[in-house]
């Protein structure tokens, strides 16, 4: 899956090569798919590990991996 993000990517920037911007971003993921909501908390909720959310887009096509 990794492997198919960074072939992605390498294809975003060699498209943005000469004229274009490819926004990288990084964020924790606790594996969540759903916004947690402001009042009250989910009870008993325990990440499985320490995972990031890796998202990259030139304005366009968006594409993004959760890596551990």
């Amino acid at each position: 899956l990794v492997f198919q993000f960074l072939t992605e990517l390498t294809r975003l920037f060699q498209k943005c090569r000469l004229s274009g911007s490819v926004f990288i971003t990084l964020k924790k993921y606790d594996g969540r798919t759903k916004p947690i909501p402001r009042k009250g908390s989910v009870e008993g909720f325990e990440p499985s590990d320490n995972k990031c959310l890796l998202r990259a887009t030139d304005g366009k096509k968006k594409i993004s991996t959760v890596v551990s």
